[in-house]
């Protein structure tokens, strides 16, 4: 996954009204109900039919950290998946989200001036419009890149342009990302 596309999935995670179950078994049950399958299951994780059939009898406890990590991931993805889209909807419709990143933000100006691009570190409250465009073009299987377009464009938009409000000319890219979260 990518920066921003993590960033909206632990955003979501804050939503679930019950824990992802904790032991490989429950975790591989679960997964084997979603997908119907033993046999999806195993092509899902890369690994054999009857290896997912001895975790969900418990026969197997510990995975390998390898199959461990993709095991929770494909869980958490398909974790609450109604609770999920409602908090997508909410935030899409009224409430909108809150990304913090610390990046590089260059701007158009000569080099050398105060304007000059520099590490920052900001949060800032987007608005429903932009929560909505994030969601539906990470659904649509956005890349990185154009996640992180929509997320400038609401940063250049609310934070620096000040709602219109600042008329500056600005070229606002996500370059050197330390990190971006995101949280509605």
């Amino acid at each position: 996954m990518s920066d921003i596309s993590d960033g909206l999935s632990r955003a979501d995670e804050q939503h679930f009204t019950r824990p992802i179950p904790k032991s490989a078994g429950a975790q591989m049950r679960f997964l084997v109900k979603q997908l119907k399958s033993t046999k999806e299951a195993a092509t899902l994780l890369g690994i054999s039919q009857r290896t997912v059939e001895r975790y969900v009898r418990n026969q197997i406890r510990q995975p390998k950290p390898a199959l461990a990590a993709r095991l929770e991931t494909e869980v958490r993805r398909r974790w609450q998946p109604l609770v999920r889209k409602r908090a997508r909807e909410q935030a899409a419709r009224t409430t909108g989200v809150v990304i913090e990143t610390r990046a590089r933000f260059g701007f158009t100006a000569a080099p050398g001036t105060t304007d000059d691009g520099r590490m920052r570190r900001i949060t800032q409250h987007l608005p429903p419009e932009y929560a909505g465009r994030l969601f539906t073009a990470q659904e649509a299987g956005a890349t990185e890149a154009q996640l992180r377009h929509i997320a400038a464009e609401a940063l250049q938009e609310i934070y620096f342009k000040d709602n219109g409000a600042r008329a500056t000319t600005l070229l606002v890219e996500f370059t050197d990302i330390d990190y971006v979260d995101f949280a509605f």
